[in-house]
């Protein structure tokens, strides 16, 4: 029998995401590499954020996301760098995906040893999570992204909080690049729900009601009294409802509403459908709608399937669909084109492979 193609999959998040030459120019240096199939590249002008998405064998991809966080690191000044989306660099993270003939161990191995001549070629300190954690409390990307960019100063002169690769001062070329986490982990989804209010209070309410992590147990169960420590001075946390997801709430000026913005790092545990449904349970206890939903990036087909065939269990409908009739049920049913068009045959990940 023969085996499985080798093939990685590389999502680096740039911090550009409204000057489309710099975005060009990133997309051209990983296209350079022989091998490298860019699958797609996903620009948000209020997260001022791209996200690339590309595959090939283990060696091109570790090659190519090298040059990717080197162009990046060229063209963008974090000093002068704003949005809405947490970072803490120019390229803020760059996870490999085993997507064939090769596991999420040796992915992390990968991982390491990108981050390693990232921080001493480049110079760009750089941050291990997920399954390439050297800390096991980096496995959280949120840790390693702790205090955002402009925290990196505070962090570079605390040891505790070193990168594990590149620790240096902090210095005009650190202030530039800022930092890089790398990391191997599987597929997730990244998604924002949309809704018909304005409000980052009420877009905060309905992630913290629904991520893994929940919210912080106040004095008096109220929203804005005094958090609670348990005996080592840490915050009692409330969970949320959904597991393997980690979301916040934000506006976004360009679609001028608000977003709960989702990552969903199980798919298996949380289907996207699920996820889609509690939202708009925890919204409609607050008398606001989830009017569509935004995926960023590629979605496995897979998913849409599932989705289709869960919302058409609802409608009590068993007659013969086609798949294709399927995913068009999961796209209407969650909006997918709500804010911009969603085409199955350029998002979904097995199309473009």
């Amino acid at each position: 029998m023969a085996q499985a193609k080798r093939t990685v999959e590389c999502v680096p998040n740039i911090s550009e995401g409204r000057d489309e030459e710099i975005i060009k120019e990133i997309a051209t240096e990983i296209e350079k590499v022989k091998g490298i199939k860019l699958l797609n590249i996903d620009s948000g002008k209020a997260a001022n954020r791209t996200v690339m998405t590309f595959v090939g064998s283990p060696e091109d991809v570790v090659e190519a996301a090298f040059c990717c966080v080197q162009k990046s690191s060229q063209l963008i000044d974090m000093r002068q760098q704003h949005g809405a989306h947490p970072r803490i660099g120019a390229t803020d993270v760059c996870p490999l995906i085993p997507i064939s003939g090769i596991t999420l161990e040796e992915c992390a191995l990968l991982a390491c040893t990108l981050a390693e001549r990232i921080a001493t070629e480049l110079q760009v300190p750089c941050y291990c999570y997920e399954a390439a954690a050297k800390i096991p409390e980096r496995r959280n990307l949120a840790v390693c992204r702790k205090g955002e960019y402009e925290g990196l100063k505070e962090r570079m002169m605390i040891p505790e909080e070193y990168p594990d690769f590149g620790a240096r001062p902090w210095d005009e070329a650190m202030a530039r690049t800022g930092c890089t986490a790398v990391g191997a982990r599987n597929f997730l989804i990244a998604t924002n729900f949309n809704l018909n209010t304005t409000s980052i209070p009420y877009a905060n309410e309905i992630a913290f009601d629904v991520r893994e992590k929940g919210r912080p147990l106040r004095i008096g169960g109220s929203l804005v009294g005094k958090i609670m420590k348990d005996v080592k001075g840490k915050n009692i946390m409330i969970p949320g409802t959904l597991k393997a997801t980690k979301a916040i709430g934000w506006y976004i000026d360009e679609y001028g509403i608000a977003q709960v913005s989702m990552n969903i790092t199980d798919i298996n545990v949380t289907p996207l459908h699920i996820a889609f449904e509690e939202v708009c349970r925890c919204a409609q206890k607050r008398g606001i709608s989830v009017t569509g939903t935004e995926i960023i990036g590629l979605i496995p087909k897979q998913t849409l399937i599932d989705a289709g065939r869960y919302f058409l269990e609802k409608q009590n409908c068993y007659n013969d669909v086609s798949e294709d009739e399927i995913i068009q049920v999961a796209i209407k049913t969650m909006g997918l084109n709500d804010i911009k068009q969603f085409n199955p045959h350029d998002r979904i990940i097995e199309y473009l492979l």
